[in-house]
């Protein structure tokens, strides 16, 4: 629908509401899909750049795991729902710029450090910095677009994380190479400081639930009654273990891999940077925005879309799985990796979407802060650091080869979980959607 086809009727053209055209709708999406992306660039750097840390400070694999796993989790999670409380009664795109600042700050900060507690109290900082980013954002975009596009919106906006993957691994890889990993850190942090200020001049905050019947008022819902909303929701108990699960999954798989190629492989990290970029990110960045997109149309026929989508995909992607760590050849399993690619991030865009489908819009940046603390917890936490033990478990014995093996006993089964849950999601998710409060 072009703008000068909307009727007078239609909600985004209440005279005060700042995102009457679709110009300023689409800027709004891309800089915060920008930002998002600064999120992960500046998360995902260390995966690329923990090989080098970990020679230049003398570092184990469990304490990798814990600084790219519960270090920061912990404290990204903690600091993410009184920040979304925030949010859901506050101006959140001020939220988003004074987060965004923090997080790129500390990562500057990081190529400053001189043992593994500064690095772990700067991640720390990154954390509480980016748990300001989403949820806000979330609560944006959902009260910009419609529900009927709502999936693909959010789709686009979490194409953020594989943009970010793939200048993450592909700035880290050959600045690294280059000029080292502190100067890495400082490279990729300062353009987040500017872009907060971007951000904080030219964006605008929308008008709080008027594609949803009404303009909500500025009060917040007690979190308590939040709480109480997704806890009887079915859909939601399916759909977010079953985020946390295939997020274990994406984290382990985007902080291991490439220690896993370096070990097993011997690449170099500026090729294999190249690599996982173009894997990680392209195919991450193609598949959530098209897995939002095809949801939303198949959804006018039948709302279980939403979660059949990620089933599906959470089914194909594990024989894939398999496969990469079993074979020999680089490049074979670097070529097996691009439908994984592709498929991980398929879930993301359609979990917030029905996330924000069954909560009132009052709600919807506390419900993704709650959706994000399981998400995070489960994957981002247990993730990265459960490889990192298994693998140091198995030294002894296997040698280089034990971080393999981690990752082919703990990755393959819990993404055949992760699709369990969702496919049961669709038993409840159409009445969740109808009983959504207002």
């Amino acid at each position: 629908m072009t703008d000068a086809e909307t009727t007078p009727s239609a909600p985004q053209d209440h005279p005060d509401n700042p995102y009457r055209t679709k110009s300023a709708s689409w800027y709004a999406l891309c800089l915060l899909t920008i930002v998002y992306s600064f999120n992960f660039i500046d998360r995902q750097l260390l995966a690329i750049l923990q090989e080098s840390i970990k020679a230049d400070l003398n570092l184990s694999d469990s304490q990798l795991g814990l600084l790219t796993g519960f270090a920061f989790a912990i404290f990204y999670v903690t600091a993410g729902i009184p920040i979304a409380r925030w949010a859901d009664r506050g101006n959140r795109r001020n939220i988003v710029s004074l987060s965004l600042f923090i997080w790129s700050f500390m990562t500057a900060l990081s190529g400053f450090v001189q043992n593994y507690t500064h690095l772990l109290l700067a991640r720390i900082g990154v954390g509480i910095g980016e748990a300001g980013g989403s949820p806000p954002s979330h609560s944006i975009i959902s009260d910009i677009f419609p529900a009927d596009r709502r999936a693909t919106a959010i789709g686009f906006y979490s194409m953020g994380v594989s943009i970010g993957i793939l200048f993450g691994f592909l700035a880290g890889g050959w600045l690294n190479e280059f000029f080292g990993w502190r100067t890495a850190f400082m490279v990729v942090g300062i353009p987040g400081v500017i872009l907060a200020i971007v951000l904080r001049f030219t964006l605008r905050e929308p008008i709080r639930g008027l594609h949803d019947g009404a303009p909500s008022s500025t009060d917040a819902v007690p979190f308590g009654e939040v709480l109480r909303v997704l806890w009887s929701r079915p859909t939601f108990r399916h759909i977010a273990l079953g985020a946390g699960l295939n997020a274990f999954c994406g984290y382990a798989t985007a902080n291991w891999t490439a220690s896993f190629m370096i070990r097993t492989h011997a690449m170099s990290t500026g090729e294999l940077g190249t690599w996982l970029s173009m894997i990680i990110g392209v195919g991450g960045a193609i598949g959530v925005f098209f897995g939002g997109y095809f949801a939303d149309r198949l959804a006018k026929t039948d709302k279980r879309w939403y979660v059949w989508l990620p089933s599906i995909c959470g089914f194909a992607i594990v024989p894939f799985m398999v496969s990469i760590y079993i074979v020999d050849n680089p490049y074979v399993a670097l070529s097996l990796s691009i439908i994984p690619g592709l498929l991980f991030q398929v879930y993301l865009g359609n979990t917030i979407a029905t996330t924000h489908a069954i909560v009132g819009p009052r709600m919807r940046a506390t419900a993704s802060a709650v959706l994000f603390l399981i998400i995070n917890i489960i994957g981002l936490g247990g993730g990265p650091w459960v490889v990192g033990v298994l693998s140091d478990i198995l030294s002894d014995s296997l040698g280089t080869e034990s971080l393999r093996y981690a990752m082919l006993y703990a990755l393959p089964p819990v993404m055949a979980w992760s699709a369990v849950h969702y496919w049961l999601a669709a038993k409840s998710v159409r009445q969740d959607i109808e009983n959504a409060p207002s």
